[in-house]
């Protein structure tokens, strides 16, 4: 399957993005329409304020859809990079672009001099769980939810880009 590799907005990619997270945590957890309307509001918003100078935002298309996203937002908190839409179609996972992109996150969030890069994920998520791990990142906080329509224990890991003494 040929797949490319888009770093700024395509034609169709919220939508794709909110349908691929929708479909994913519809199955996984039961999520229903107000997670993927949140998705898409929150990504459409974030596209209008994206600076690649600071932020990192990655899509990959194949088959006429987005197939993986990530997103490394800087504009939101100046002392925390936030980590978010972080997503691969089945077709596209243990081809190494998840952990690769991570990279680039990392890198550019080092780039720009945030303190720290963080994200929000599930208990339950153990391929992504071990991405995180390896790449450093750390569990700080974890609160049980029922924002998405179901019970879930939300995880904040957080990766420190200071030194440590």
């Amino acid at each position: 399957m040929d797949i490319t590799i888009h770093h700024a907005w395509t034609p169709g990619a919220i939508g794709d993005i909110a349908a691929l997270h929708a479909r994913h945590y519809a199955d996984s957890h039961g999520f229903g329409a107000f997670f993927e309307a949140k998705v898409a509001r929150e990504l459409g918003d974030f596209l209008l304020r994206f600076d690649p100078a600071r932020d990192l935002f990655r899509c990959a298309t194949g088959q006429g859809r987005v197939l993986g996203s990530l997103v490394l937002d800087c504009g939101e908190d100046p002392a925390s990079a936030h980590l978010r839409w972080f997503i691969m179609d089945p077709a596209l996972r243990g081809r190494g672009v998840g952990r690769r992109w991570l990279e680039e996150a990392v890198v550019q969030a080092r780039r720009v001099g945030v303190p720290r890069v963080h994200l929000w994920t599930l208990a339950g998520l153990d391929a992504a769980a071990h991405l995180y791990a390896a790449a450093g990142f750390a569990l700080v906080e974890e609160v049980e939810a029922q924002q998405w329509g179901s019970r879930v224990t939300e995880r904040r890991l957080e990766l420190s880009l200071t030194p440590q003494c």
